[in-house]
């Protein structure tokens, strides 16, 4: 079972219309007893790297989180959900991530504008299981000021101002910066692809 984490924000109902398009079966989860029913886990974010990892807490799910996908379980962050997956955010230095990778994120500061809207092009360094079948370049739907720099664990990245991570893919963790929800087709593509593992 998809299990769709709902903090109390988020895109969720984006999300929901794209799993019901691809007719997977899926359920909103908002605790850790979900959590550790889902055989996937999808955690959507939109707003503050702060407020969402509070809510995490505040939920009494973090640790359960942490469980589940360092126990194998295929787990995709979408936009602050794919932030949330590092150790700090410059959006809120004070507030700890969940820290399954090394890494702050960063504020674009020399972007012709902030935030980064609308389509941009994706940029494949390695071969990736979420964009499998999908064109060489394609384009996404983004919306967001803070980003993830080019780790180990980048598939695809995209460049507004820097190159930033796009695409991360390591063993079950999967994240994108991108909002697949909002992204036409080729949005439908990544979620199936994730949805498929």
């Amino acid at each position: 079972m998809i299990g769709i984490f709902d903090y109390g924000a988020g895109n969720l109902r984006s999300v929901q219309n794209t799993l019901d398009e691809i007719g997977a079966t899926y359920e909103l989860v908002r605790d850790a007893a979900g959590l550790q029913r889902s055989t996937k886990i999808i955690l959507p974010g939109v707003g503050h790297f702060g407020q969402m990892l509070r809510a995490l807490d505040e939920m009494d799910v973090r640790n359960a989180l942490i469980g589940r996908i360092k126990a194998g379980v295929p787990f995709l962050g979408i936009c602050l959900g794919l932030q949330g997956l590092f150790e700090r955010s410059e959006e809120a230095p004070e507030q700890s991530g969940l820290a399954i990778f090394p890494g702050t994120v960063k504020r674009f500061t020399d972007a012709p504008r902030i935030p980064h809207m609308g389509w941009d092009q994706l940029d494949t360094i390695r071969p990736s299981r979420l964009l499998a079948g999908l064109p060489d370049h394609p384009h996404v739907y983004f919306a967001h000021s803070y980003y993830v720099p080019v780790v180990e664990q980048t598939a695809a990245t995209c460049t507004y101002s820097v190159p930033y991570t796009a695409v991360l893919e390591s063993n079950n963790v999967f994240g994108v910066q991108c909002h697949p929800e909002k992204s036409g087709p080729l949005g439908l593509g990544i979620v199936r692809n994730f949805i498929e593992l």
